[in-house]
């Protein structure tokens, strides 16, 4: 088995379920709020498939992703099909007042990044990095809620 990292973090939203639902279901816009997301494509001809680059200091990755299940309002699964290895999952929780969002990733470490990185220094860059895009996930969708009341 390859050497395997996985994380879990979540965030208290304020805002509706149907608005943190639909802005993440939104892949194209991931960049918006992940640190590392450069880009990501989704096939226009099967909206399940979509094609990542990842840039963190220097370092390039690209992958392409398959969502696996999807239960709105409740979870988008995913697992990659070609390059970096990587799975996870966002979950979704309504607390009528505001929302929560779990995001779970488990991805295979890099050849080279495992010669060159402790995994517990990887894994803990890794960790605090997607915990910064959660806060500016809730920063982001927190600021569209306000500025858009219903």
């Amino acid at each position: 088995m390859a050497d395997w990292l996985e994380h879990s973090v979540q965030v208290e939203v304020d805002a509706p379920i149907d608005l943190v639902w639909s802005l993440w279901a939104d892949l194209e816009q991931m960049p918006r709020w992940m640190k590392w997301i450069e880009s990501v494509t989704v096939e226009p001809e099967d909206p399940s498939m979509s094609h990542w680059t990842l840039n963190a200091g220097g370092w390039e990755f690209k992958w392409s992703a398959k969502i696996v299940k999807t239960i709105p309002h409740q979870i988008i699964q995913w697992e990659s099909t070609t390059g970096l290895a990587n799975r996870g999952a966002v979950r979704f929780y309504d607390r009528k007042e505001g929302s929560i969002v779990k995001l779970s990733i488990a991805y295979d470490i890099p050849g080279i990044l495992g010669q060159l990185m402790d995994n517990l220094f990887l894994g803990k860059a890794v960790e605090d990095t997607l915990n910064e895009s959660l806060v500016k996930f809730q920063d982001y969708v927190t600021h569209l809620n306000h500025s858009n009341p219903k």
